[in-house]
């Protein structure tokens, strides 16, 4: 009886070293850390020739050049590399969903229309198999964010890294989310298997209850002691101080302009555009009302016929140059997200951008459109050690090689599911190839 316990033991061993699971979360920094030799890329556009970046307790506490004191920290060369600040995707639903076809796996959305009190922060998976995929093309923090209805909720800037989501988060509810009710509504046409457009009906209903519902929490912020509390204002009240921002995804001009004066209206402090396919046709509305946008993603086609074909890749370009500060996301796509960084080396190599700035389209500008630049988005001293070292470009998909990766300091295992099943394979093929 004790040998079969012995031979069940050893089964499930191997079953389960088979079936590989995530790395387990990093421990906090043990001691001072210096890499040196790199090309780093600061992410305000800033670039040092072989440089020195030291961090300790998960704070950088100096960046220099070659003659950067280490001060006795631990010194790991890392000539030839290039070192980033942790990359920030805006937008996002990783950690929310994870297999489209399996609705237990779906979190990502609340039944109902006007939900600003629904926290996508609680529903984020620090166990999802697709975390450890989008960290090892250098994505650090991802924005969680809430879908569907009217007023999705609000959102939440996540760490990549964590035991469960308290471990992870770096901002709570940093904004609330607002589908703008547009003048067309899309469909998807399964007979031509394309997008269609048709009036929104519906659009000035909406609109009615929009107003109604942020005159009504207007009112309601500005009391000291209600006298019973309602949780969807209290979940708006940031938006009147300045505290959250409202992302509001519009697509069309004039949908833009609408949905920005509305929020004006209303008292909002911190409007933010998402999506914004049509920005550079309201581009001098935006700058003049200083709203920054993220963008959908570039890699597609011009949603107008009568539009150049690189129009999507110009388009970071076109509004950077008009003075608006601009994000990019892979909004939506969660499994693709890990391409975030090849967005910006598209607006870099085919949109007319210098390459440090479409970096800071990753990186420093989405940290000060979401509040969180006092503590990422840069390499500076006093931030957190949020950063990965490439064996090449980071936004090139050839050289985009993560080596290795820090959050606050802590070294990041970069074993992913990817690698597990490339692995895998690459050893039977290999055997057959060579007939063992």
């Amino acid at each position: 009886m004790k040998k079969i316990l012995i031979s069940i033991a050893g089964l499930l061993g191997i079953a389960l070293s088979v079936s590989a699971q995530n790395p387990a979360p990093s421990r906090p920094q043990a001691r001072p850390i210096a890499l040196s030799g790199a090309t780093i890329h600061v992410g305000n556009g800033q670039v040092i020739p072989n440089g020195i970046i030291v961090f300790d307790k998960g704070v950088i506490t100096a960046v220099g050049d070659a003659n950067t004191p280490t001060n006795g920290a631990q010194v790991i060369e890392v000539a030839g590399k290039h070192i980033y600040p942790g990359l920030i995707s805006p937008a996002s639903t990783v950690g929310l969903q994870e297999v489209a076809s399996v609705r237990a796996t779906l979190d990502f959305q609340e039944v109902g229309y006007l939900n600003p009190n629904i926290r996508a922060l609680i529903a984020y998976n620090t166990d999802s198999e697709i975390i450890p995929t989008i960290r090892n093309n250098g994505i650090l923090l991802t924005q969680a964010m809430p879908q569907g209805g009217v007023i999705s909720g609000s959102s939440s800037v996540m760490q990549t890294d964590g035991w469960n989501w308290e471990d992870a988060v770096l901002k709570a509810d940093d904004g609330i989310w607002l589908n703008w009710p547009g003048y067309f509504s899309r469909d998807f046409d399964f007979e031509n298997f394309g997008v269609t457009l048709k009036k929104n009906e519906r659009r000035q209903d909406g609109i009615n209850v929009l107003t109604a519902t942020f005159g009504d929490a207007k009112a309601y912020s500005e009391l000291k002691k209600p006298a019973t509390a309602n949780l969807r204002f209290e979940a708006m009240k940031g938006l009147f101080d300045g505290s959250r921002c409202l992302y509001i995804r519009a697509d069309y001009g004039k949908d833009i302009i609408e949905a920005v004066k509305f929020a004006k209206q209303m008292g909002v402090r911190k409007p933010v555009i998402v999506g914004g396919d049509d920005a550079a046709r309201v581009v001098d509305f935006l700058k003049e009302n200083n709203i920054p946008v993220i963008l959908n993603p570039l890699h597609r086609l011009p949603n107008r016929q009568d539009e150049e074909v690189d129009r999507p890749y110009r388009l970071p370009s076109i509004l950077h140059k008009a003075g608006v500060k601009v994000a990019l996301s892979y909004a939506e796509e969660w499994w693709r997200t890990r391409n975030l960084p090849f967005l910006a080396g598209t607006a870099a190599g085919f949109g007319g951008l210098d390459k440090e700035e479409a970096l800071k389209m990753i990186t420093s500008n989405t940290a000060g459109i979401m509040g969180i630049d006092k503590q990422v988005g840069t390499l500076e001293k006093g931030k957190h050690a949020t950063l990965v070292v490439s064996k090449g470009d980071l936004l090139d998909m050839r050289t985009n090689v993560v080596e290795q990766a820090y959050i606050q300091g802590r070294t990041i295992n970069l074993d992913d599911k990817h690698k597990r099943l490339y692995n895998i394979y690459r050893e039977k093929y290999g055997q057959e190839q060579t007939g063992k």
